[in-house]
């Protein structure tokens, strides 16, 4: 009698996780898509654009001679 009951419990259980895991096959698919999907995204080696560089206006050196006169 007892081993039926524990049985039982097993039985339950099992049927419980079964019920639940395509829920968590499906999240677990979602969570990792994203992450799976970054290597396919950086794929290209194409040319990158870049903006082109600003010119300095030489505030470095007035502050500089500045400093050695304080």
């Amino acid at each position: 009698m007892k081993n039926s009951t524990i049985m039982n419990k097993i039985a339950s259980h099992s049927l419980t996780t079964l019920k639940l895991l395509p829920r968590a096959v499906l999240l677990l698919g979602l969570l990792a898509a994203p992450i799976l999907a970054v290597p396919a995204a950086r794929g290209s080696d194409g040319a990158t654009i870049e903006a082109p560089t600003p010119k300095k206006i030489g505030a470095g050196f007035v502050l500089l001679m500045s400093l050695q006169r304080a």
